[in-house]
């Protein structure tokens, strides 16, 4: 699957001129949408079918600074069990290949009654017919579609 890209505009910087680290999360959650819909699934089926998948954990390492025009790449994994699915992360700059922030969400399958429940089948077929190639082994970001 492609990656999710996003071009860095002003608002997503803080005074310093970087991506300020809250927007890391933004990118992550439309990344995980873009995954989503290559399942050939958006959160609205998902929501109508009585699933719900807050955010149970949440985590970003920053290593390089993004700037205002970049465009960045978020390639994504997953893993799951019958109640939780985590999201790996892995930001490039596609300029340069430079790994920008790692990191992670999990979460948990919940019903309508908002109480842990197994993810159903139909869920779970879809996620291991997509399995992706871990991030030790994703690419550089220099392949692929140069929308942005």
């Amino acid at each position: 699957m492609e990656p999710y890209r996003v071009r860095v505009i002003y608002g997503d910087t803080d005074q310093m001129g970087v991506v300020y680290y809250a927007n890391y999360l933004r990118f992550f959650e439309g990344a995980r949408g873009h995954f989503i819909r290559g399942l050939g699934l958006s959160y609205r089926e998902i929501e109508s079918r009585g699933i719900l998948l807050p955010v149970l954990e949440a985590s970003v390492q920053y290593v390089k600074s993004a700037k205002y025009d970049d465009v960045l790449e978020v390639h994504l994994s997953e893993t799951h069990t019958r109640v939780k699915i985590r999201f790996e992360y892995k930001v490039h700059r596609e300029q340069d290949g430079a790994v920008i922030a790692l990191g992670h969400t999990v979460h948990v399958c919940v019903g309508p009654e908002l109480r842990p429940t197994r993810a159903p089948d139909w869920l779970l077929e879809k996620l291991q017919v997509s399995r992706l190639e871990p991030l030790s082994r994703a690419t550089s970001g220099q392949e692929g579609n140069r929308n942005g």
